[in-house]
């Protein structure tokens, strides 16, 4: 898939602890915090988007994409993540939605 993560506040949802559906703490597992939030995004467009991508919804608005991989955080761990995105039909954008930890 060609694209880049939307620098929105989607990275500060993902890097801020939320007592429910909180990602920061697996994040945080790998190196990545609020202070290195550019990192977070830089690593998803090298290390994510190479890799193939399953369509897994067709939605009104366009089609659903998962991508599982690997990434390797600035302090060298490895992550085994899922990460979804979309395909906006409006304007053929395709944007990141989420990043979870891969439990395959």
């Amino acid at each position: 898939m060609n694209s880049a993560p939307d620098p929105s506040p989607r990275r500060s949802c993902l890097l801020r602890h939320r007592e429910e559906d909180d990602k920061s703490g697996f994040l945080a597992l790998a190196g990545y915090t609020l202070q290195n939030a550019d990192q977070l995004l830089s690593d998803l467009r090298t290390q994510l988007l190479p890799l193939d991508a399953e369509l897994f919804d067709q939605t009104e608005y366009g089609p659903k994409y998962r991508i599982r991989g690997t990434l390797t955080g600035p302090n060298g761990r490895v992550l085994r993540v899922l990460t979804l995105w979309m395909k906006e039909d409006a304007t053929g954008e395709t944007k990141f939605v989420t990043l979870l930890p891969d439990k395959l």
